[in-house]
């Protein structure tokens, strides 16, 4: 997990932001939690590599 922290402030609609945070107490997650988990996946899927991201030693055969 990283080390530091900082901010993202974004707007959303109002009743987007009621029924994302309905839904993330539903799982008992935060909504930081899951956004974090987005960004990260995002980042994953266009194969973005960043400082603080854990890497595992590639298999070698």
């Amino acid at each position: 997990m990283e080390s530091k922290t900082a901010r993202l402030t974004i707007l959303i609609d109002p009743d987007k932001k009621k029924a994302f945070e309905q839904l993330c107490a539903a799982q008992d997650l935060t909504t930081s939690q899951v956004v974090r988990q987005l960004i990260r996946d995002y980042l994953a899927a266009h194969q973005v590599d960043y400082p603080s991201r854990v890497r595992l030693p590639k298999d070698r055969d």
